[in-house]
């Protein structure tokens, strides 16, 4: 087996690594006996070389092997994941864990897999939170979760104990701006391992290559997706503003180039429209969205924002039939009070614990 020296010495030379080899790496990043430093090393070495679909593919699974197991395979093949890998700084609403209720609302298992945000003022989990959702529900609780509201959350540090050996490199080159194929993992190791995903992404390079590390996965049907909605911008997830790169993956393994609202049926709008804030604002624009009374009106733009991303992950999970049936399922959830219905159903079970 080769040392992590000898593995970052194969990336300085140009050469990438085959599966087996990445592998070894990600074993040995999980092993405390190895020194930061060559842990940091390695990591920078591969960010400069550039990893390959076949080297996150393995490093997810890899990571995937060593998470705490929810035990909820009897959901795993009819479930999916909505999330994105964050890092584009883009400020906007937690459109993916909207669209994650929207789904679940209509019948499909969520797996939600998700962390506190670093980079925005409101990630998923703390968006969760604040709903009353718990982020410690041990597993019994998170199954009956899945029973009762087809949803549940793994809040990420609890499922993965191997990234104790990581965490402190990580952060130190998080510290110095530098980017590592961790920035990429997050959605790739669901410890729940669904059969379905709806990924996002923070570069439209990546589109490709992460549809690529999902084929090799073997999920049973996926979309990767990239928004640009202005110069110089990307979000990770579908937005109504500009223009979208999607890359399938399964069954939509056809699916590729670019997507607009237009194909949903829904019309463009401004990046201004998807902005968020705190998880006091965002709470309110949640509102506004599933029509509570009283709340206050929100952007048209975010509204079909949330219904492309909807539509989307309905046909990914093979609830729709394509990208407009999709978001006009998504509008009838809402629109009907079905979604509002299901996060007070949501709060409910959750309070009585």
């Amino acid at each position: 087996m080769a040392t992590l020296e000898e593995l970052k010495q194969r990336i300085t030379d140009g050469e990438d690594l085959d599966r087996e080899a990445a592998t070894q790496a990600a074993q040995a990043l999980a092993d405390e006996g190895v020194e930061d430093s060559a842990k940091a090393a390695f990591l920078v070495a591969l960010a400069e070389k550039g990893e390959t679909a076949t080297e996150v593919a393995a490093f997810a699974a890899t990571f995937r092997k060593l998470a705490v197991d929810p035990e909820v395979g009897e959901w795993a093949a009819t479930a999916m994941d909505v999330c994105g890998t964050g890092g584009d700084n883009s400020g906007t609403f937690n459109i993916s864990t909207t669209v994650s209720f929207v789904v679940a609302a209509a019948g499909v298992p969520i797996f939600k897999h998700g962390n506190r945000s670093i980079t925005s003022k409101c990630g998923s989990a703390d968006l969760l939170e604040a709903l009353g959702i718990k982020l410690d529900a041990p597993l019994p609780v998170l199954r009956d979760s899945l029973r009762e509201l087809n949803f549940c959350f793994f809040f990420a540090p609890a499922f993965h104990p191997a990234f104790k050996a990581i965490m402190p490199v990580r952060k130190d080159l998080a510290g110095q701006g530098v980017r590592t194929i961790f920035n990429l993992l997050g959605p790739l190791i669901n410890p729940g391992q669904p059969a379905h995903q709806l990924l996002g992404v923070f570069s439209g390079a990546w589109v490709e290559s992460l549809a690529e590390a999902l084929e090799a996965l073997h999920l049973k049907a996926g979309l990767v997706v990239n928004g640009a909605p202005e110069a110089g911008r990307m979000l990770d997830e579908l937005s109504c503003a500009g223009s979208n790169a999607v890359a399938g993956l399964g069954r939509l393994g056809a699916v590729r180039g670019a997507l607009h609202a237009a194909d949903g049926g829904l019309a463009e709008c401004e990046f201004a429209d998807l902005r968020g804030g705190d998880v006091t604002v965002n709470l309110e624009l949640l509102d506004g969205l599933v029509g509570r009374a009283g709340a206050k009106a929100v952007p048209d733009g975010l509204r079909d924002t949330v219904l492309l991303n909807a539509g989307a992950a309905l046909w990914v999970a093979g609830y729709a039939d394509d990208l407009k049936d999709g978001v006009a399922q998504a509008r009838a959830l809402l629109e009907s009070g079905a979604v509002r219905e299901w996060l007070d159903k949501a709060r409910a079970f959750y309070a009585a614990l």
